[in-house]
């Protein structure tokens, strides 16, 4: 019989946190606010292990010394956990539902734990299934937590995935979308209307559809009706009648592929995403780790000039990430929120991230772009084709295809003002 003591502070609810159906670890909760995500021996001794994070995978530089010791916090969760869930309105809607703080992190992951961004699952579990090592791990030498029963949050609607925009996991069936439920795994991101900003779902569709014209990798993605949309929550919508869907390629054939973004790769928290990083250190990893690194790098290139010329001031760290298809190596993700924000930003002048000691839409060259790949270690002569290429395309197919594209009749001119307004590299003359 165990002598540890224990008091009300050590309290604690556990998920057992699963990846791919193995065993990851255990994130322990205390009702002081305290978290901590102790790795299973199961998988940290297993050289061929699902990857759940690039600074796990065995050819990460102290990878194993990262995985022998817990990972602590308090009140926030790790920020390889902490990104997975919402930002902004949707997190506080989540959290009114559930009756909890908004900083509750470790209350609302395990509400959305069974339909998280990429293949990570986590499940309450029993008291008596909590083992001693997990009850101890976290505590002074002599005491033990004591596992408490769950209190899962009874929240009418269950939706998740990361982001500022009110978007929802939904599953579509007969050309209907209903939130993702239970077991139903959602299989497209819907992005409703803003009643901030005009028209962001045409916006959206237009940009990534002149994204894709240029080489750049996209979902599916379609622009839907509202009234296709089932069970959405009580939430303020505007007088507009689309919404923009995006298909979930962290999900196929209801199965999870497991992903992750560069703020998760780069251990910073979702509110660091503009200032801790630059696009050469996002270059460098994919570069160094990803299984196609020159193809990968290429790819970010080709998007990193599209989001200058398309004038999307918001690729920053979350809008990057990784996919993990064959569930250890990691690939350069399809492009997501590809959005033209200067529309909605006045005297916007700027892109999310530094390239080339620039983030000026209008003075960057491809000088800058040239100094982002010797900054990076990329080959240049393998760049510059990819960009010459994109720049070609824009000039041949932008000017007439926005005509027939849905975006605001405000932002397609606002849009060939910018491209006007571009140095003389990437200026796109209107026909």
């Amino acid at each position: 019989m165990s002598t540890a003591n224990t008091d009300s502070g050590d309290e604690v609810n556990v998920l057992q946190l699963t990846l791919h159906g193995r065993l990851v670890g255990y994130l322990a909760g205390f009702s002081n606010g305290r978290n901590v995500l102790s790795f299973a021996e199961e998988f940290t001794g297993d050289p061929g292990r699902p990857t759940y994070s690039l600074i796990t995978h065995p050819n990460f530089p102290r990878a194993e010394k990262i995985l022998s010791e817990p990972w602590a916090r308090n009140q926030r969760l790790h920020p390889i956990l902490s990104n997975l869930l919402p930002e902004g309105s949707l997190r506080e809607l989540i959290a009114q539902g559930l009756k909890v703080h908004v900083d509750n992190e470790f209350h609302i992951f395990s509400y959305l734990g069974e339909d998280l961004p990429g293949a990570l699952v986590a499940t309450p579990m029993e008291p008596d299934d909590v083992s001693d090592s997990v009850l101890t791990s976290s505590l002074a030498q002599g005491r033990k937590a004591k596992a408490v029963k769950f209190k899962k949050g009874d929240q009418k609607n269950n939706f998740s995935l990361a982001g500022v925009q009110m978007k929802f996991s939904m599953k579509e069936k007969d050309g209907r979308y209903n939130l993702s439920k239970g077991d139903a795994l959602g299989d497209w991101i819907i992005k409703t209307p803003s009643t901030k900003h005009k028209n962001v779902p045409l916006n959206e569709y237009t940009a990534m559809s002149l994204a894709a014209m240029v080489g750049v990798d996209i979902p599916e993605i379609k622009i839907v009706d509202l009234n296709k949309l089932d069970n959405l929550p009580q939430i303020n919508l505007p007088d507009e009648k689309q919404a923009f869907a995006i298909k979930r390629f962290d999900r196929q054939n209801n199965e999870r592929i497991h992903m992750e973004d560069f703020a998760q790769i780069l251990v910073k928290y979702p509110h660091e995403k503009y200032n801790s990083a630059n696009y050469e250190q996002i270059g460098r990893v994919i570069y160094e780790f990803s299984g196609d690194g020159l193809t990968d790098v290429q790819q970010l290139a080709r998007r990193l000039l599209v989001n200058i010329l398309l004038a999307n001031g918001d690729a920053h760290l979350k809008n990057w990430s990784l996919l993990y298809q064959d569930r250890i190596t990691p690939r350069l993700s399809p492009a997501y929120d590809i959005v033209t924000t200067s529309v909605y930003i006045e005297d916007e002048r700027k892109y999310a991230l530094n390239l080339g000691r620039t983030k000026e839409w209008y003075t960057v060259t491809a000088a800058n772009f040239q100094s982002w790949a010797d900054r990076a270690d990329i080959p240049w002569r393998a760049i510059k084709p990819h960009l010459d290429d994109a720049m070609d395309k824009a000039r041949s197919l932008w000017p007439d295809a926005l005509k027939d594209l849905p975006m605001d009749e405000a932002h397609k001119e606002g849009l060939k003002n910018h491209w006007s307004s571009l140095q003389e590299d990437f200026r796109i003359a209107i026909k």
